[in-house]
């Protein structure tokens, strides 16, 4: 799990234990002054001046445990029994399989109706985002996927685990879109020879690739451009081409749900509710390089600007999330078969 960097004002932290039920979501009190979210990582910029404006608004505060997206529905599932999750926020199909496992309850959030993009019965996109990789500019600049498998690279890749992270799992599924998944597998096991190895988490490889540690890691634009700004990372993104020589990456939204059992049901829709709210939304690029969840707004920022201008000339893939989830466990298995040897 990676431990949060404290957050200001408003915004209660804390880190529950790995087994859940000892936070602070189990105080009686915090079932109607604190709501908590379990959340992959990249939003924390959006999320701290948002959850401070909900705070004063409500006067409820948000205290988040933030993960990988595959370990994010790992802890509901092993507090299953003991919910401490009031929302839920992580990257496809691992809010698909929140929702199979019934980890999360129905709710129509306001403003779900403006949302073309992935939504159900019990979980809706509040922030759109795509696939990327980094590049450090030593590397110089590789073109294609063919390109990471010269022997400069070696040692210089990582890349987060497919079935653990979802920008790792996007990465299996665009090279499945691409190459089919057989090619998928084999192009995976030519690239193990410059693999540095598995890696959790998507965000800790993005100082790695600052820093030349390696040269290309994989991410995603809303993380990737906040850290280049804020963090002064000296990377670039990377769109790497297929065998038809055409960019091309992955939609991949951060997706919300209520969680099943939730200790602060009504917080957790208040929260909701506020994340959807043309409020909120409006502030997604200007806040972080998210794109805004609804269809009906519309930023005009900067950061929009940048986001908009990284993806020109990319085309953008929309898997069939509910084939995907069906497949996923055969699918990761195929992998780490693949590159174990």
């Amino acid at each position: 799990m990676k431990i949060i960097k404290p957050l200001l004002a408003g915004v209660l932290i804390s880190v529950l234990a790995a087994c859940g039920g000892t936070g602070a979501a189990s105080t009686t009190d915090s079932k109607t002054t604190i709501v908590t979210v379990y959340t992959a990582d990249g939003l924390a910029d959006w999320y701290k001046a948002r959850f401070d404006k909900f705070t004063q608004q409500t006067g409820m505060k948000v205290q988040i445990v933030e993960a990988g997206s595959g370990e994010v529905v790992s802890r509901l599932q092993k507090e299953k029994s003991n919910p401490q999750a009031d929302v839920v926020v992580t990257l496809p199909p691992f809010i698909q399989k929140a929702s199979a496992d019934k980890l999360l309850q129905p709710y129509a959030v306001p403003g779900s109706d403006q949302v073309k993009g992935l939504k159900g019965p019990d979980y809706v996109a509040v922030v759109d985002n795509y696939l990327s990789f980094i590049v450090n500019p030593k590397a110089g600049r590789p073109k294609s996927f063919d390109d990471l498998l010269d022997a400069k690279f070696k040692g210089k890749i990582q890349y987060s685990t497919p079935g653990q992270a979802g920008d790792g799992t996007a990465v299996l599924l665009l090279l499945q879109h691409l190459l089919g998944k057989q090619g998928a597998l084999d192009y995976l096991a030519k690239l193990e020879k410059n693999n540095v190895g598995p890696s959790a988490s998507t965000g800790k490889l993005q100082p790695k690739v600052s820093k030349a540690e390696i040269w290309v890691a994989n991410g995603d634009v809303q993380m990737n451009l906040a850290s280049i700004k804020n963090d002064k990372s000296a990377f670039a993104l990377l769109f790497p081409a297929g065998p038809d020589g055409k960019q091309t990456t992955l939609d991949l939204p951060y997706v919300m749900g209520l969680g099943a059992g939730a200790p602060n049901s009504e917080g957790g829709r208040k929260l909701m509710d506020y994340l959807l709210s043309p409020e909120a939304q409006e502030t997604a690029s200007s806040d972080s390089f998210g794109l805004p969840a609804r269809s009906d707004v519309k930023p005009a920022d900067a950061n929009f600007q940048a986001v908009e201008q990284a993806m020109t000339g990319v085309e953008v893939y929309q898997p069939d999330w509910t084939a995907v989830l069906n497949d996923l466990d055969a699918d990761v298995a195929a992998y780490t078969k693949a590159v174990s040897g």
